[in-house]
């Protein structure tokens, strides 16, 4: 089993990229140039290691190979991206990759590709990219191929050498259970479960209990022998179940206009554990978006656009528009799945003056991350 927080302290400390691995400050999926270029680099490094994993890590300052980590990302429908654009794709798996000296929330992305039988090319155009092309690792570098292309393992024995010096150990594990029990000094009801003698679940979290429901907010859920964080929220609630052979992550989105607030099921995520020591990770989503009236929403979508022009003009905000700004993200996005005006759009270009304001950017990252997840289900 690999503890991926050594792994990736292995690459890193691996020379510098090569064509088994690559890092990057982010990736940027949500526009044509950001995913042309993600999936430029998993096609050139499909084609460059056919018999081994090959690696992405994000969250990486380039200039000084240090770890500055990344906010969680869970967007469990990233095959999806993979199958559309690429031929003969790769199977890949993104994990979010806890490190302890990162700031709450910030983690290191992990992307493990691994390679299918044959040549992997982009299926369709994509940006500046044509369909077709056939992209192969050069060095650090992906490059486009037209000639000469063969299918060489050279990497194999290599990587190999490296996840078997990353495989966990039981102090590894102990440390990171401590490390667990010690927030309930925080306030947070801490668990742990060990499923088939060999995974080891930790979950944190501030405890409610609504009529007969439990529920856990401020949630953070990690698989500790492999260093993976398997969900994280200070936003969302959620409902954790369990029996002997899987672990259940139901997560609910707190959505409404004023004080009529409710929870709807986002998305069920499910690990299932096997005895020959492998587990398999299910995931479905469950949303269903509320609807209102139209003029009531036209009327709260002009209201927001206001708020943002006061924004833009530098008009100081009272202290009820400040209230209505910490509510425009979640209302913004009753607006989007009501087809109302352009929310999202409208927030993205108003993006850094967000940020001025640290629980209404929290709120705005947390209604794309919702809407990105219903987007890809649908």
């Amino acid at each position: 089993m690999i503890n991926k927080r050594l792994l990736v302290k292995n690459l890193l400390a691996h020379n510098d990229e090569n064509s088994f691995y690559d890092k990057k400050l982010r990736i940027d999926l949500s526009n044509k140039e950001g995913k042309a270029k993600f999936l430029k680099h998993i096609c050139a490094l499909s084609n460059t290691n056919p018999k081994n994993n090959s690696y992405i890590v994000v969250g990486i300052d380039d200039e000084v190979n240090g770890i500055i980590g990344v906010d969680f990302f869970d967007d469990s429908k990233l095959q999806n991206l993979i199958n559309a654009y690429l031929t003969n794709a790769p199977i890949i798996q993104y994990e979010n990759i806890a490190f302890p000296h990162l700031e709450i929330g910030k983690v290191v992305g992990l992307v493990t590709i691994r390679a299918q039988d044959g040549l992997t090319a982009l299926r369709k155009n994509i940006w500046k990219y044509y369909g077709g092309t056939v992209f192969f690792r050069d060095g650090s570098i992906s490059m486009p191929k037209a000639y000469d292309v063969e299918i060489k393992d050279v990497n194999s024995q290599i990587v190999e050498q490296l996840e078997k010096k990353a495989s966990n150990n039981i102090e590894h594990t102990l440390d990171s259970v401590v490390e667990f029990l010690a927030r309930k000094n925080q306030g947070l009801e801490v668990q742990y479960k060990v499923f088939k003698e060999q995974f080891v679940i930790c979950w944190s979290g501030k405890v409610k209990h609504k009529n007969t429901e439990t529920y856990y907010s401020r949630v953070d859920i990690e698989m500790v022998n492999e260093q993976v964080r398997l969900f994280y929220s200070t936003l969302d609630e959620v409902q954790i179940s369990f029996d002997e052979d899987s672990f259940s992550i139901l997560e609910f989105v707190e959505l409404g206009i004023g004080d009529n607030q409710k929870h709807h099921p986002l998305e069920r995520q499910t690990l299932r554990f096997f005895p020959n020591g492998t587990y398999q990770l299910e995931n479905k989503i469950l949303f269903n978006p509320p609807y209102y009236d139209r003029r009531t929403l036209h009327h709260i979508y002009n209201t927001n656009l206001s708020l943002l022009n006061k924004m833009t003009n530098g008009i100081h905000l009272k202290e009820q528009e400040l209230m209505d700004l910490r509510q425009l993200p979640e209302t913004m996005l009753i607006c989007q799945f009501n087809n109302v005006g352009e929310p999202v759009e409208k927030m993205k270009a108003h993006k850094d003056l967000l940020k001025a304001y640290p629980d209404t950017y929290k709120a705005y990252k947390e209604a794309l991350r919702v809407l990105r997840k219903v987007k890809y289900n649908s």
